[in-house]
């Protein structure tokens, strides 16, 4: 019998930070933590460790350690990295070897999806290197091979530990389908086709103004509805609740575009999703059956700007900033856009591809200038500070136990106040 329990809260477990955006639910909340409002290149900067090559991933921590997914093209290898979180010592490296081309934008580098641990193994998603489990000294405990991942993009999404599940998305492109397999062996439990075709319903102007391109960039979420646990997985054109156990589907919801690149976020009440490349965004309430399209709370057909971070959530409003360096704040009782402001950038390029993060009430989300902006989680738009480490990022920024770590093309930070204040 699985391990499946409830009880999913919320929020980062007392220090660890296991997954992308912190929990199964990748709500990005890191409750009870107090992190910098500051910092430069020097000022509230404990360690900073160089990296080996490019990468989007997102730290994740356990424990005294720091788990970074790297690819080096050089030696055609994809890895997990292993730091001392007080120190930023490196620890181990440990991967595999993968030799056959695979397309990816040159942008978006492999091993673009974080690894994630419950605090006895690391998983890390390879795409058509395969899915590998590790023990936290490093010792391969499995390798799986889900067959080839084909993108003219690549691909992005992280495993998700859920009870004695790794449950992986195996997409974007033509192969796409959900795996669940034995976290301790990678044995498959299920697996199920996900579904990426084209709507040629649509009425907007999507098809063909971006080559027509498919597919969804999504890592899958699990919450819990009704008494029951729901893995929510925003793909091309929908969004689709399974049944953890077997992989079986509890209720579908159209509205989406057929491009996808962010994950859905959840409140405890209501789910959001949002389309990419000017997309459409809803809101729908979990627990139902079958096609509950006509039970969306609303809809919003088509954005004004390119949404790929995920959002973050409190008191009703969602957060998150568009690829034009825009900040939006959304209503999600009926979807309307709150505000919509620039955010300020030290360098000169001010796009961003991370998903926030919400400490208190703060939003902590960084550029591809390597400036974070910390910005008030209230549906009056305040920048509380803007703080530069002058590094391209694509990456989502993680906490544990008072600092924050920033991953950069060319290296790891770990940001927190001295020992002592």
């Amino acid at each position: 019998m699985l391990g499946l329990g409830l009880g999913l809260a919320l929020g980062g477990n007392a220090g660890n930070w296991p997954s992308w955006r912190g929990d199964l639910a990748g709500s990005g909340l890191a409750k009870g933590e107090t992190v910098p409002l500051k910092w430069d290149t020097k000022k509230n900067v404990r360690w900073r460790v160089p990296l080996p090559d490019r990468g989007n991933s997102t730290p994740v921590v356990w424990g005294d350690k720091v788990f970074v997914t790297q690819a080096i093209d050089a030696d055609k290898r994809r890895t997990v990295m292993c730091f001392d979180k007080r120190t930023g010592e490196l620890l181990w490296r440990s991967g595999v070897t993968y030799s056959k081309a695979e397309k990816t934008h040159k942008t978006n580098p492999y091993c673009s999806g974080s690894p994630a641990t419950d605090g006895r193994i690391v998983v890390a998603n390879y795409a058509s290197a395969g899915v590998a489990a590790y023990d936290l000294e490093g010792q391969q405990l499995w390798h799986r091979d889900l067959g080839p991942q084909e993108h003219i993009w690549g691909n992005g999404t992280s495993p998700v530990l859920f009870g004695d599940l790794c449950i992986i998305y195996h997409g974007p492109g033509p192969h796409s389908s959900l795996h669940a397999l034995d976290k301790l062996t990678g044995r498959t439990v299920w697996t199920r086709k996900v579904e990426e075709k084209d709507n040629p319903d649509r009425v907007d102007g999507f098809r063909g103004r971006n080559g027509g391109i498919i597919g969804a960039f999504t890592t899958p979420i699990v919450i819990e509805a009704n008494g029951r646990a729901e893995l929510i997985l925003s793909r091309a054109n929908a969004l689709q609740a399974f049944k953890p156990e077997d992989g079986s589907e509890l209720w579908h919801c159209n509205g989406l575009n057929p491009l996808i690149y962010t994950s859905p976020v959840y409140d405890g009440n209501v789910l959001l999703t949002m389309g990419g490349y000017f997309g459409a965004s809803f809101a729908v309430k979990p627990g139902g059956s079958g096609d509950v399209t006509a039970k969306r709370l609303w809809l919003d057909p088509r954005s004004k700007k390119n949404r790929l971070g995920s959002p973050v959530v409190r008191d009703g409003h969602a957060y998150f900033v568009n690829m034009s360096g825009f900040m939006e704040c959304v209503n999600l009782k009926d979807g309307r856009v709150v505000y919509e402001e620039r955010l300020p950038s030290t360098g000169n390029n001010a796009a961003a591809w991370a998903s926030p993060i919400l400490v208190g009430d703060r939003v902590y989300v960084t550029n591809q200038s390597g400036d974070t902006h910390v910005v008030r989680a209230s549906p009056t738009f305040e920048v509380l500070a803007t703080n530069s480490v002058g590094e391209y990022s694509n990456s989502t920024l993680a906490v544990s136990d008072g600092a924050l770590y920033l991953r950069t093309h060319k290296g790891l930070w770990c940001i927190g106040r001295p020992a002592g204040r």
